[in-house]
């Protein structure tokens, strides 16, 4: 395993690289990658971000300017926020056994580089991602923007359990470069189109409670994405919803990607690791967030995951 010094050193020995961001891409994975890749271009390497086909609206601006063009051959393949190779977008399934460097903050990291560096314990892998800029001397407004986009998704603008003094530290010294922070947070936490709030109003109208109203389960069906005409970025981060539900400590958002495929998206309080729930049914995480994805009818995954919750919660029945 790598340290910070090494993982800055062996970058500064890199060049013509691509950097690759993990399926239905969030802010950690795209801040991660877009601050790097712009440090690297900053150290005179050529560097470029796998396009992604999962990308919104909100995270595109900050991918976008990085995007790779067609015919890009690298010489270096580098992961951001990747926990597995499972999780790798269907265009990088071709860098699997071929990535040089993978850089992650999941307690479920596979170590499928040929160099890796993980710090479980960080609430952002723009946490990580930020010391090893610091040791590349790569703090600027440029790589800044993008890894307060990271940090700041990655804890719910600063609200999770996962948010720690170091967070906001590393907060403090990126805001004080002189970024447009305040852009993000109104974008990212204090704007819902209309259809999300038709998404959410109906996940809420159909939600469904279990071990005596400590566990929900909300869905977000392929008809219902289509009967309201939403896109990705008005479903983006729904599973941060069931969370706010007052006296539930797990809430699971059941996700339909393809008919009887199913994204399960769970949250946790400290009574239940998510991260055990879901590695019963193939999937990881934190302990607090974790997922997974199911294929079989919805009422064959809802028992999959109760069971698991059961098996993993000695009061459940409580």
């Amino acid at each position: 395993m790598l340290t910070v010094q090494e993982t800055a050193a062996l970058l500064r020995s890199f060049d013509n690289v691509l950097l690759l961001t993990h399926v239905r891409p969030d802010g950690d994975t795209v801040g991660c990658a877009a601050a790097l890749c712009a440090a690297l271009r900053s150290l005179g390497k050529t560097a470029y971000l796998l396009p992604n086909a999962g990308l919104t609206d909100t995270n595109a601006p900050y991918f976008l300017p990085y995007a790779a063009p067609d015919g890009f051959v690298p010489e270096k393949v580098v992961a951001t926020d990747i926990a597995t190779v499972g999780l790798f977008p269907e265009n990088a399934k071709p860098y699997i056994g071929r990535v040089d460097l993978a850089i992650d903050h999941h307690p479920s990291f596979e170590h499928f580089a040929a160099a890796n560096i993980v710090r479980p314990e960080a609430a952002a892998c723009g946490e990580l991602m930020y010391d090893i800029l610091c040791e590349l001397d790569c703090i600027t407004p440029e790589t800044a923007l993008p890894l307060y986009l990271a940090v700041s998704t990655d804890t719910g603008g600063f609200v999770y359990d996962n948010t720690s003094a170091y967070t906001h530290t590393v907060a403090a010294a990126l805001m004080s470069t002189g970024i447009d922070y305040k852009t993000i947070n109104k974008v990212f936490f204090r704007t819902k189109t209309r259809k999300r709030l038709a998404l959410e109003a109906d996940m809420l109208s159909h939600m469904e409670f279990y071990a005596r109203g400590r566990v929900v389960l909300l869905f977000v069906p392929i008809s219902l994405m289509e009967r309201l005409e939403a896109t990705e970025t008005d479903a983006e981060d729904l599973s941060s919803l069931g969370a706010q539900i007052e006296g539930t400590d797990c809430a699971v958002t059941f996700r339909e990607l393809r008919p009887d495929v199913w994204k399960l998206s769970v949250r946790t309080g400290k009574r239940i690791n998510a991260t055990r729930v879901c590695a019963a049914l193939g999937g990881g995480g934190h302990a607090a967030a974790a997922g997974c994805t199911v294929e079989a009818p919805l009422e064959d995954v809802k028992r999959a995951i109760l069971n698991s919750i059961a098996a993993n919660t000695p009061d459940f029945a409580e």
